[in-house]
């Protein structure tokens, strides 16, 4: 094989030549990725110097020495990092294969006919050589490709960061980032193809206690794609404090998030709608807070802020609902765990029916009597009147905020009942002033 390939070097060399011209032109014309990419000339130089290779690698396996694949990795990577389908890479190694043979064949038949058989050996040799540069360049394609879209993922979480933390940390009031953190933000959301103006959320998920990922890798389709009619865009951030989604509306209703998120089973706490990516950091912060008013013991659901405002006031002022618990519920709160627990859920559950003993009744498997019973001790308990709508709204309220201790502290639960707590003659507690409050 090396001494036919050296009777006709000379032929072969510009036979390739050739080919390289009619492969640079076909690939050109019928390939848009390689007409985008790359000029005629440095796409023929490149054919030319791959057909070249192939012949040396021929050379060298007929030897019995490796095939040199380094150049083929660094096409490999080179393709991926430019962006180059690998079907238009292998495409065109496959065509310029053909080619190449094809070149061997009427060169040795110019040369000597009678010496076609001594060629046909070869053939297998050829095939080798081409399989083990066009595994070389795949396999380098792949790593390359794989860490550019690491690359893409990270600059896209940090893209997102700026826009979630207004450019200066999770707890900066929109108000005070300043113009150069506006102008990083709006950078960020021009980079994530976000417009100027529009309808903006964000969502917090509550975290999985597996530690597992709760939110999909990649989510709807985005703006502008397949389905983007259907369903909002929404971009996903995994972070240490738990998983945040960046929905763009466009002109679907806020409560269109509910079916976005209703296949993930999960607690999720919904902003408001804001009109620009400098506002996103807030809609972060209240979507935050929206969670909150969200009890781990209500079960999978997405809360809206604007449908919870009285319950996100109580989340966002801790030592305040602090003192709401102790002075509207102090007294129940005291009471052995059983009966703290029923007079709560009753309490819970009347509010939830808008009122309606009977309806309560109904949802706690229970006599309508025995719901009036519940809520008159807890009356007297408390001292404030169900008939009173001020009273109403602090026992409401104070409910609120015991869910959300329960939910935030779960170490903190009452469990033993104040044996020092005594009862007065009106039905209230009166605890030991030696006890904190």
């Amino acid at each position: 094989m090396e001494r036919i390939i050296e009777e006709i070097r000379e032929d072969l060399s510009r036979r390739i030549a050739v080919v390289a011209d009619r492969l640079t032109d076909r690939t050109l014309a019928e390939d848009p990725a390689y007409a985008a990419l790359l000029g005629r000339a440095e796409l023929r130089e490149r054919i030319h110097r791959t057909l070249g290779q192939a012949v040396e690698g021929l050379l060298r396996s007929s030897r019995g020495l490796p095939v040199e694949l380094a150049d083929a990795r660094a096409v490999g990577a080179l393709r991926a990092e430019q962006g180059l389908p690998l079907a238009s890479l292998l495409r065109t190694h496959r065509r310029g294969g053909r080619l190449l043979w094809q070149s061997l064949t009427e060169a040795v038949t110019a040369h000597d006919r009678a010496a076609l058989p001594r060629l046909l050996p070869g053939a297998t040799e050829l095939w080798d050589v081409l399989e083990q540069m066009t595994d070389a360049m795949t396999e380098s394609y792949r790593r390359a490709e794989a860490a550019h879209g690491d690359r893409d993922r990270e600059h896209r979480a940090a893209l997102l960061d700026v826009l979630l933390d207004g450019g200066d940390g999770p707890s900066a009031p929109a108000a005070e980032v300043s113009a150069p953190e506006v102008s990083a933000v709006e950078a960020a959301a021009a980079r994530l193809g976000l417009p100027e103006r529009g309808r903006f959320t964000v969502v917090v998920l509550a975290a999985d206690p597996s530690g597992a990922p709760v939110a999909p890798v990649a989510q709807v389709a985005p703006a502008g794609g397949p389905g983007a009619a259907s369903a909002p865009r929404v971009l996903w951030r995994i972070r240490a404090d738990g998983e945040i989604g960046l929905v763009e509306l466009g002109h679907h209703p806020l409560e269109s998030v509910r079916e976005l998120l209703a296949p993930l089973g999960v607690r999720a706490g919904v902003g408001p709608v804001v009109a620009a990516p400098a506002e996103v950091a807030r809609a972060r912060r209240l979507a935050a807070l929206a969670l909150r008013t969200a009890p781990e013991s209500e079960g999978p659901r997405t809360a809206l802020l604007d449908e919870r405002l009285p319950a996100a006031l109580v989340a966002a002022q801790a030592e305040l609902a602090g003192r709401l618990r102790q002075v509207v519920l102090g007294p129940v709160l005291a009471l052995p765990a059983q009966d703290r627990r029923t007079l709560l859920t009753t309490l819970g559950t009347w509010l939830a029916c808008q009122g309606s003993t009977t309806d309560a009744a109904q949802r706690l498997y229970c006599h309508r009597n025995t719901v009036s019973n519940r809520l008159r001790r807890l009356e007297q308990l408390t001292g404030r009147s169900l008939a009173d709508p001020r009273q109403v709204v602090e026992l409401a309220l104070a409910h609120s905020a015991v869910l959300q201790r329960v939910e935030t502290e779960p170490a903190n639960r009452p469990a033993v009942p104040d044996r020092r707590a005594s009862r007065t003659p009106g039905g209230t507690a009166r605890r030991s002033p030696r006890r904190p409050a």
